[in-house]
C-alpha cells in the first residue's frame, strides 16, 4: 500500500523504530541510517540470537523488520552527503534526537525544506519540543512515571508499577506513524510536507482515556486498583480452585447472568455504583463460589451464559494459541545471522490480502550496514524524482 514511499529512518531504540516498522509493514521502503556503532538497542540483551561472534539482540529484532540498514557518521562530510542525497529522494524523514541535535548537524527544518519541499518530517522526543522540560532525554519508564501511568498501574495506592512493555515508546511510535500518514494525505493536495511532532509524554497522556477525565471533569485523582476496573464491577481477575480467570461484566445483563450463576443476590450489588463501592466485598463473594471448581470449569460455564471471561496466558501460550496464529500474528523470516526466526507479526489485516500487513514477504531486521552498497548504488543509478 505504501510501496511508492521512501522513508529515511534516523531513529534508534524503540519509539521511532516502531513507527518506521509500521510504515515498512505497509510496504514503504524504510532505509535505517545508523551510526557506525549501530542503534544502541542492538546491544540491549540478553537474550541474543545468532552466533556468538555476530549476536543480534531480540530487542532490536522486535522493532526493525522490513528495513534496510546503512551506516554513516553524520558529523563527517561523507555522512552528511549521504543523508543529503537520501533526503532529496525521500518522502518521510524520521528522527528522535533531542531538540536541537538535527540543527547542529546542519539539517534543521529550513535546510530540510530547501532540500525537499515535499518531505514529511516525524520528530519524536521524550517530553516535547518546547516547554521547560524540552531537553530531558526520553526513556520509557521515566515517562511512564512522569505522565501518571505508573500511579494507575500498580497493585494499589502508593505502589506504582510500570507496564510489562515500554508502552510510552510504542504509543509514541503509533501516534507518529498515524501523523505521518495524515501529513502525506495533505501533501497530495498541497505538494508540501509537514513536520509531525509527538513525544513519550504526549503519547501516554493521549492514552489516559477515562482515567484522564476522572480528573479533568470530575476532579477525582485516580489511584491504582490492581487487577480490578476502577469504574465497573465485577470486571477483573478472580481466583478459582486452581488458576485465576478474568470476568468482565460490561453491562447489567452480564451482571444478572453472573449473579444468577453464582447465586449473588445481595441488595448492595444491585447497581454498578453499589458494586464499585463494595468492590472488596463483591470480589470476596465471587471468589468464595469460584473456589469450588477450577478455571476450566468456570470458563466453560461463563461462555455458556454469555458472560465475557478469559484465562491469563503466558507469552509462550499466547503464541501457541491457534487464534493468535490464525490472525497472522506470528511470522517467520530468514535472518542472515540468526537463521530462521519467528517474530510477532503486523497487527493489521486488509480485505483481499491473505497475510497480515501489506507485504506478502516480510524482510528480516537488517544487519548493521547490510545495505551500504545497495542503497548507495540505488542513489547513483536513479535521478531525483521530478519536482523534488
Amino acid at each position: 500500500m505504501l510501496s511508492d514511499l521512501v522513508v529515511v529512518d534516523l531513529t534508534r531504540a524503540l519509539a521511532g523504530p516502531h513507527a518506521g516498522m509500521m510504515l515498512g509493514d505497509l510496504g514503504a521502503r524504510v532505509i535505517k541510517v545508523e551510526s557506525p556503532d549501530g542503534d544502541e538497542s542492538r546491544r540491549w540483551g540478553p537474550p541474543f540470537a545468532g552466533p556468538a561472534d555476530a549476536p543480534e539482540s531480540t530487542y532490536f529484532l522486535s522493532c526493525n523488520r522490513n528495513k534496510e540498514s546503512v551506516t554513516a557518521d553524520l558529523k563527517t562530510p561523507e555522512g552528511a552527503e549521504l543523508l543529503t542525497r537520501l533526503i532529496a529522494r525521500a518522502d518521510v524523514l524520521m528522527e528522535n534526537f533531542r531538540p536541537g541535535v538535527l540543527d547542529r548537524l546542519g539539517f534543521g527544518i529550513p535546510r530540510l525544506r530547501e532540500l525537499n519541499p515535499g518531505l514529511v518530517i516525524l520528530s519524536i522526543t521524550g517530553f516535547g519540543h518546547d516547554g521547560p522540560d524540552r531537553d530531558r532525554p526520553g526513556f520509557d519508564q521515566i515517562a511512564q512515571g512522569e505522565a501518571g501511568l505508573m500511579s494507575l498501574a500498580g497493585p494499589g495506592p502508593g505502589e506504582p508499577a510500570k507496564t510489562g512493555v515500554p508502552i510510552g515508546d510504542l504509543l509514541a511510535g503509533m501516534y507518529g506513524a498515524y501523523g505521518v500518514l495524515a501529513a502525506l494525505h495533505e501533501r497530495n493536495r498541497t505538494g508540501r510536507g509537514k513536520v509531525v511532532r509527538t513525544s513519550l509524554l504526549a503519547a501516554i497522556v493521549g492514552a489516559h482515556a477515562f482515567q484522564g477525565t476522572r480528573w479533568t471533569v470530575a476532579g477525582e485523582v485516580p489511584q491504582a486498583t490492581g487487577n480490578q476496573h476502577p469504574s465497573i464491577a465485577p470486571y477483573g481477575l478472580f481466583r478459582t480452585a486452581d488458576s485465576p480467570v478474568q470476568i468482565a461484566c460490561g453491562s447489567e445483563g452480564h451482571w444478572k447472568r453472573l449473579a444468577e450463576l453464582l447465586d449473588l443476590d445481595e441488595p448492595e450489588f444491585a447497581t454498578n455504583s453499589g458494586r464499585v463501592a463494595e468492590r472488596g466485598k463483591l470480589t470476596a463473594a465471587i471468589e468464595r463460589v469460584l473456589a469450588a471448581e477450577g478455571a476450566g470449569h468456570w470458563l466453560g460455564r461463563l461462555r455458556e451464559i454469555g458472560v465475557p471471561a478469559g484465562k491469563v496466558r503466558t507469552l509462550d501460550e499466547t503464541y501457541a494459541w491457534e487464534q493468535t496464529r490464525s490472525q497472522g500474528l506470528l511470522i517467520e523470516v530468514d535472518h542472515p545471522a540468526a537463521g530462521r526466526v519467528a517474530l510477532p507479526g503486523p497487527p493489521l489485516r486488509f480485505d483481499g490480502l491473505p497475510y497480515a500487513g501489506a507485504r506478502e514477504r516480510h524482510l528480516p531486521p537488517p544487519r548493521l550496514g547490510e545495505h551500504n552498497d545497495s542503497v548507495r548504488a540505488w542513489l547513483d543509478e536513479e535521478a531525483v524524482r521530478p519536482g523534488r
